[in-house]
Order: C-alpha cells, then sequence, then structure tokens
C-alpha cells in the first residue's frame, strides 16, 4: 500500500486514533501513560503531514493528494479529501500546535487528564478534516465535529465561568452553521439542474454552478452567517473574549491559532469562489465591518486590564484585516491576508502559551499584578517580545 496516497487521511485519522486510545486509559491512575501517548500521537500526527509540504507541487493550482471514496453514495454524499496551497499550510499549522497544547497541559491539568488530552487530539484530526475535506457535507461534518471537543474543554477545564462561556461559544457557532447547511442542500440541488438531475455536495462542483444573482445573495448571507461568527466578526464576536478568558491555556492557543483561521478559510473556499457576483456586491458591508474590527476591537483592546481578554480582542482585529484584504479583490489583499492568518496563528498561539506562564506561577491574569516581569524574568521576557 503506498502510504503517500494517503496522507491526508493519515493527518486525520491518526491524532483522532490516539485520541481514542488514551481515552481508553482511563482515570487518572493511569495519567503518565495517557500523557505520554498523547504526546506520542499528537508527534505522529505532525509528521505524517511534513510529506504533504515536501511533495506539494508549486506551481499547481489543482487539488493535490486527492482521496475519494464512497461514504454515503445513496445521496452522493463521498469521502472526498484535497488539498491546495490554501488549505496545505492551514493542516501543517493545526498539526504543528497540537503537540505544543499537550505538552502545555503536561504538569498543568491534574485531573482528568486522559480526557483533557484526548479531546485535543480528536479536535485536531477534525480541524484537519475541516481543511481537507472536499465534499461540502463532510465538510459539514467534520465542521460541527470539531466544536464538541472544544466545547468539553472549556466547559470541563475552564475557568469560573467556564459553563457561561462554553455554552455561549457552542450555541453562537452552532446556530451560524445551520444556515450553510441549508445553503449546502440548494446548492447540491443546483448541481443536479445541470449534471442530467444528478446532484453532487462536491465543493469544485458548487464552484461551477451559475447562480443567479439574487440567490447568490441569499447563498452568501447563509455562508456569512457560518464563517463571521468563526472569524468572528463584529457584531457577532462576543462569544471569544469569554471563551478565552475562560478557557485552559492549551484551548486557549487552539482556539486562537486554528479555530478562528477555519472561518476565514469557510470565505475562500464556499462565499467567493460560489458566489462571486454577490461577493462584489455586498463588498462594502464586508469592508465596512473589516474596518470597524480593525479600529473598534482595537480601541476595546487598549482598555483591557485582563491579559486573556486583551490578547482575544487584539485576535478579532487582527482577523478583520483578513477579511478586508480578501473583499478588495486584488492579489495583494488576497495574498497580505493568507500571511495575516498564518503568522497571527504564531503569534496569537504564543502569546496565550506566555500568558499560561504568567499564570500558573501567580494565578492572577490582571496587567496590574505583573509590576517588573522583565526584572524578575528576564529570559521569559525576552521570548514574550
Amino acid at each position: 500500500m503506498n502510504l503517500g496516497s494517503y496522507l491526508l487521511s493519515l493527518a486525520i485519522w491518526v491524532p483522532i486514533a490516539f485520541g481514542v486510545l488514551v481515552l481508553a486509559t482511563g482515570n487518572d491512575r493511569n495519567a503518565p501513560l495517557a500523557r505520554l501517548i498523547a504526546l506520542a500521537g499528537a508527534t505522529l500526527g505532525f509528521l505524517v503531514t511534513l510529506p504533504l509540504y515536501s511533495g506539494f507541487n508549486k506551481l499547481s493550482s489543482a487539488m493535490q493528494f486527492v482521496e475519494h471514496g464512497d461514504w454515503i453514495p445513496r445521496f452522493h454524499m463521498y469521502y472526498h479529501l484535497g488539498v491546495d496551497g490554501i488549505s496545505m499550510l492551514f493542516i501543517l499549522l493545526n498539526s504543528f500546535f497540537t503537540p505544543i497544547v499537550v505538552l502545555a497541559g503536561w504538569k498543568v491539568i491534574e485531573k482528568r487528564v486522559a480526557q483533557y488530552m484526548g479531546a485535543f487530539l480528536i479536535m485536531s484530526g477534525m480541524v484537519n478534516g475541516v481543511f481537507a475535506s472536499l465534499d461540502g457535507m463532510l465538510f459539514y461534518v467534520f465542521w460541527e465535529a470539531m466544536l464538541i471537543p472544544m466545547f468539553l474543554i472549556i466547559g470541563v477545564w475552564g475557568g469560573p465561568n467556564r459553563v457561561y462561556a462554553a455554552v455561549k461559544f457552542f450555541l453562537y457557532t452552532l446556530l451560524g452553521s445551520l444556515l450553510m447547511l441549508i445553503a449546502l442542500i440548494y446548492l447540491y440541488n443546483q448541481t443536479a439542474l445541470f449534471n442530467n438531475g444528478t446532484g453532487s455536495f462536491s465543493i469544485l462542483d458548487f464552484h461551477k454552478v451559475p447562480i443567479a444573482l439574487n440567490a447568490q445573495i441569499l447563498l452568501f448571507l447563509a455562508f456569512l452567517a457560518a464563517f463571521s461568527v468563526k472569524v468572528p466578526m463584529f457584531p457577532v464576536h462576543t462569544w471569544l473574549p469569554d471563551a478565552h478568558v475562560e478557557a485552559p491555556t492549551g484551548g486557549s492557543v487552539i482556539l486562537a491559532a486554528i479555530m478562528l483561521k477555519v472561518g476565514a478559510y469557510g470565505f475562500l473556499r464556499f462565499s467567493l469562489p460560489i458566489a462571486p457576483d454577490a461577493s462584489h456586491k455586498l463588498a462594502g458591508l464586508m469592508i465596512a465591518l473589516s474596518l470597524i474590527a480593525v479600529v473598534y476591537i482595537g480601541l476595546v483592546a487598549l482598555m483591557q486590564s485582563d491579559m486573556k481578554k486583551l490578547v482575544a480582542y487584539s485576535s478579532i482585529s487582527h482577523m478583520g484585516f483578513v477579511t478586508l484584504g480578501f473583499f478588495i479583490f486584488n492579489e495583494y489583499g488576497m495574498e497580505g491576508a493568507l500571511l495575516q492568518m498564518i503568522s497571527h496563528g504564531f503569534v496569537s498561539g504564543a502569546l496565550f502559551l506566555c500568558i499560561g506562564v504568567l499564570y500558573d506561577r501567580v494565578h492572577s491574569r490582571q496587567i496590574a499584578d505583573y509590576g517588573g516581569v522583565a526584572n524578575r524574568m528576564p529570559v521569559f521576557a525576552a521570548f514574550f517580545m
């Protein structure tokens, strides 16, 4: 068997399989074993994604490492995977951070260790599934499934208001996604009209379907409901600061570094190519919302006294540059938005790790409680800078 033909499946299912194995270790008497299996699974999950980069043809815009198999053929749903130069980078970014968040919780998490580590591994596989899916319904399943581990991570291992933050996070992201499901079903019916009555959930087929402007606008708004919450865009951003403040360090890292990028990726894979005319017509709205996020949320960030809220609000502001870049419709804007997505993944993830280091020592996130960190922790302060 040629494993090179199944790299995307390995990227998805290796962390999920190890996550299930970690859960099977049981209670906290086996916590050391759970940690070791989790680290091994996370590291292997990253290693299997490296050939995606080394074997990628940078001169081609076509989907690469494509896999196609039956899933629910009766309803024309297929296990269809593939990556281009956009999605490949985010699979690498996600898989890179998984071992880091496992190590970040190595000593800090002392209760339900197996469940904590297992949730991150399973979520890592689900997120890779989102970036690799070329079937609309497969994308939707992974999109919704990845909410469950993060909901548990916030709700079980979070701060004092963790239940409120977890429920708010889940409801915001779930309700927005229901309109996306309706849009996918509509697109399936549209493909049937242009394919001799045979519908398709293939995202690449969606890109080819001619759609009237009014229908495009409705589709764009349906996708906007799902993707704007995930980015998050103003005014549906209020769940993010609560989620960050209550989440454990590893949860905050994955939220900022990876899950915010999933929403922006949705605009690139669905909204812009499927509804191009609507995207141009509603560009003014998107640019206005993006500028509000950049300026207003940036000012809100300056007012924060809690370090996690500061980075959370700044993340919303930074992601405003991403959506702004998408909807000014030129090459520099698009490339700049993608560069911002990748760089923000590293920067925000690192900032939350640094905040986690401070919180584990002082048990406070208030900036006022940290006078003279550079004097007491000069090496740490250098890394933070």
